[in-house]
């Protein structure tokens, strides 16, 4: 009976510092769990688990195991905020696996995902055949992201007797993140550093480094968002 008053306090602990590890490091590490997350769930269960079981283990011993685990992750966060290139190296990249309405079979193989599964994803969207969608981009966290072919969205246009072709479906392009340009879907989409630059001055934006975020979807005005005062970047939902 006395064991059980020591595993009380050290799992009441446990569970206490675990639920203020997850508010230090966000709402991302739940909602949007990647591979690296995973892995590193698992890694931190195990560690605290073991820590509760281990009889020369206290409060302490859990203590410094999680709060050591949770440092690493929060440096982890911090270096791909920095660091724009370590992103895709810890958190992965978005893949289009669905392009104008053709399978992409390269990315397909190289992601490891085959029609059976891609299949599944779509059903998780309410798309149950592949004809409907127009684009289809896996994401980080291994959901899919659908566009549909104009007759398939929401209002369908055939309720409304209006003519599929009338409106061709284009997809969004980031052309700047975090104040910086992507060069590579810039030049895919045959456009130049000069054409960008002229865009954001017609916006009174003189540099790329006062935007956080620009899309580009062909014929339309080029969407831009400006960096927000962190004091003015909270809203009540």
């Amino acid at each position: 009976m006395s064991n059980y008053l020591p595993m009380l306090w050290e799992t009441l602990f446990g569970f206490f510092a675990l639920f203020i590890l997850t508010k230090i490091l966000g709402k991302t590490q739940i909602s949007q769990l990647t591979a690296f997350d995973f892995i590193s769930s698992l890694i931190l269960g195990e560690l605290v688990g073991n820590a509760l079981f281990d009889e020369k283990a206290g409060i302490p011993e859990i203590a410094f195991v999680i709060f050591l685990w949770g440092g690493l992750l929060y440096l982890t966060e911090i270096i791909s905020q920095k660091f724009k290139g370590t992103r895709s190296l810890i958190e992965g990249s978005p893949a289009i696996v669905i392009y104008n309405g053709k399978l992409i079979r390269d990315v397909m193989k190289k992601n490891k995902l085959d029609v059976h599964q891609l299949k599944n994803l779509l059903r998780t969207k309410d798309v149950f055949s592949i004809q409907e969608v127009e684009h289809a981009i896996l994401e980080t966290n291994g959901t899919v992201s659908v566009l549909k072919k104009s007759p398939f969205q929401t209002p369908s246009k055939s309720d409304m007797n209006v003519s599929p072709s009338a409106q061709d479906v284009k997809l969004a392009t980031s052309l700047i993140n975090d104040g910086e340009i992507i060069y590579d879907n810039l030049k895919e989409k045959n456009l130049t550093e000069e054409w960008l630059l002229e865009q954001l001055k017609e916006q009174d934006f003189n540099t790329v480094e006062e935007v956080f975020y620009a899309e580009y979807i062909k014929d339309k005005k080029l969407f831009v968002l400006p960096f927000v005062n962190r004091n003015h970047d909270k809203y009540d939902i």
